[in-house]
């Protein structure tokens, strides 16, 4: 082997063994760095909790060095729990942030909503129906609410009956001829134009449609009396089985 192979081999040899060098000097630089940087959070260490328990005697707080230390093992031991509950919070964030642009439109478009409805009188309209109500509380009792909860059927299916076309037309009819009369100028009838009016057709009619109003009610107030009769003869005889 040559002389210069030789000397490249150690010059080769050489570089590697300062690499080698270089590489022990770091890791001993930075072993030193740790050793230092643990000296130097066990001072700080020691200061805070020498702190700490100042504090707490201070504050009159006792400590259980196994109680702190079965804590610190439940933190560890529910880390995975701890890092859920984050992940939620972190969630729970977003949401909000995704939700609050959504919220205040809502409140926006209530709050026009609401505007639109003061200008057109709704608010005074439920305002003063509200009035009414309250009428209606202070003039009516219980006992009174309690027979229009009884008679409610029957009142809704006579406003029913009433509402009809026909009937309607009639009371339009009676509203319409009672309009046009004046009472200043209404003739006077002696007995004997009364008799002579009487034997026109309009009165004949007039006469037979109030007899036959009359009888109908007469004969509508004789079915219902007895139904009446047998309603309150159940209700004595139900009452008498409850005693």
């Amino acid at each position: 082997m040559s002389e210069k192979n030789i000397q490249s081999q150690i010059d080769d040899i050489n570089k590697k063994l300062d690499l080698v060098l270089e590489e022990i000097y770091a890791q001993k630089q930075m072993r030193e760095s740790a050793i230092d940087l643990m000296d130097d959070l066990s001072i700080v260490g020691k200061d805070v909790f020498a702190n700490t328990v100042i504090q707490l005697e201070k504050a009159g707080v006792e400590l259980d060095p196994d109680v702190v230390a079965g804590t610190g093992i439940r933190l560890i031991r529910n880390i995975g729990s701890l890092n859920d509950l984050l992940e939620t919070l972190e969630s729970v964030n977003d949401f909000v942030k995704d939700a609050t642009p959504i919220m205040h439109q809502v409140g926006l478009d209530a709050i026009n909503k609401m505007n639109e409805l003061d200008q057109k009188g709704y608010i005074d309209f439920f305002r003063e129906l509200g009035k009414v109500m309250e009428n209606i509380i202070t003039h009516f009792t219980i006992e009174d609410v309690k027979e229009l909860a009884d008679n409610v059927v029957t009142i809704l299916d006579t406003v029913k009956r009433m509402t009809q076309p026909d009937m309607l037309d009639a009371v339009n009819n009676a509203v319409n001829v009672y309009k046009h009369l004046d009472p200043t100028e209404v003739p006077e009838y002696s007995l004997w134009r009364a008799m002579k009016e009487m034997r026109t057709p309009e009165m004949k009619r007039g006469i037979g449609f109030m007899i036959t109003f009359l009888k109908n009610l007469t004969m509508e107030q004789e079915t219902q009396e007895p139904r009446t009769k047998t309603q309150d003869t159940r209700t004595k005889i139900k009452i008498k089985a409850k005693s």
